[in-house]
């Protein structure tokens, strides 16, 4: 395995990371510790949550996530040995069975972290994340942006003065963004510089070989400020290993479970996922690892977040990172990428 420190952080992470949010509706209690013990004897130190999991969100699954990485945090006594990430949710339809009034402001955030520390039986977050802006903007797939002010919602800088008096109190220990834009990213770190506050050190944004829309604006950021992303769905929901085109994933596979993440099967994205999974069987590689490899390989990614349902989807993905990908096959990728140019933003 290999380790950096994550962005401004002293967070030595694993350049894998493993995401958890089918732990509690595709995996059972017995298989997230599986997983996880499996993830931890791989060397991976680094585990992914966030209180609205499991995906889908539901009120009647909401936290069961975290409840299972605590068990098995709790049965094994090795908490020091990992670094964990949750994320705060934010205003949306799909989240208001989370709490009532939801949003960014210092009474939610509170009100989340006690809860998670709870789920999580411990007593400190290592890097805590908010899951998605509270305001009007692009993420999840929403593109053309619309300035809509009126529902800018809470002031990014009472959300940071928020979570500087969790710093403070030692309930967490690092701050980071999900599913933000640049904006987001340099209006937090600028309020960071000029006021003292908390330092955002990593943006946990969707990256892989069918999106990479933040290589146009983001990467500059991230670069130039010392901030590292964790790219979530590198496979794009698993789309990338070619399962779904030719008809080997069965009904428990997550698209064919939940139609609902359809983001990737797009015309375009379909043709260029074909192309990717041709060139890695041209090449002899296993598509799922080819597209793995490459976001491991991305300068500004400080973590790739990897998630499974089976045991041997898991030590498939684990074992991309012993995967280099030739400067050949990185070529033939930037021309696929420029013949379907983010086809699935």
């Amino acid at each position: 395995m290999e380790y950096k420190l994550l962005g401004s952080s002293d967070l030595n992470v694993s350049r894998i990371c493993l995401g958890t949010m089918t732990f509690g509706q595709q995996n059972s209690e017995a298989e997230a510790h599986q997983q996880l013990d499996y993830a931890v004897a791989q060397g991976i130190n680094f585990i992914d949550t966030a209180e609205m999991y499991p995906v889908p969100p539901m009120a009647e699954t909401q936290g069961r996530t975290e409840q299972y990485i605590g068990s098995w945090l709790k049965a094994r006594g090795n908490r020091d040995q990992v670094i964990l990430a949750t994320k705060v949710a934010g205003p949306a339809d799909m989240a208001q069975h989370i709490r009532p009034g939801l949003c960014l402001d210092g009474n939610n955030i509170r009100a989340a972290v006690t809860a998670s520390l709870q789920r999580l039986q411990t007593d400190y977050i290592d890097l805590y994340q908010l899951h998605w802006p509270d305001r009007a903007t692009n993420f999840f797939g929403e593109l053309n942006y619309r300035h809509q002010p009126e529902r800018d919602g809470t002031p990014l800088l009472e959300t940071l003065e928020a979570l500087k008096a969790l710093v403070d109190e030692g309930l967490i220990r690092y701050v980071g963004l999900s599913n933000e834009v640049p904006w987001g990213v340099m209006k937090f770190l600028s309020y960071a510089e000029s006021l003292g506050l908390p330092r955002v050190v990593s943006v946990q944004n969707p990256y892989n070989l069918l999106n990479r829309k933040d290589e146009v604006g983001l990467t500059e950021v991230l670069h130039r400020e010392g901030v590292d992303l964790l790219p979530y769905s590198p496979l794009a929901f698993g789309t990338l290993s070619g399962k779904y085109l030719d008809g080997s994933a069965g009904p428990d596979a997550r698209i064919n479970q939940f139609p609902r993440f359809s983001r990737y099967f797009t015309e375009q994205g379909l043709k260029a996922t074909a192309a990717y999974v041709q060139l890695a069987r041209d090449q002899g590689l296993d598509p799922a690892q080819m597209a793995l490899a490459f976001v491991n390989s991305r300068p500004f990614v400080g973590s790739n977040i990897i998630g499974a349902t089976t045991m041997a989807q898991l030590k498939s993905n684990v074992d991309s990172i012993d995967l280099t990908l030739s400067a050949e096959v990185l070529e033939q990728i930037d021309q696929i990428g420029v013949q379907y140019s983010n086809p699935c933003p």
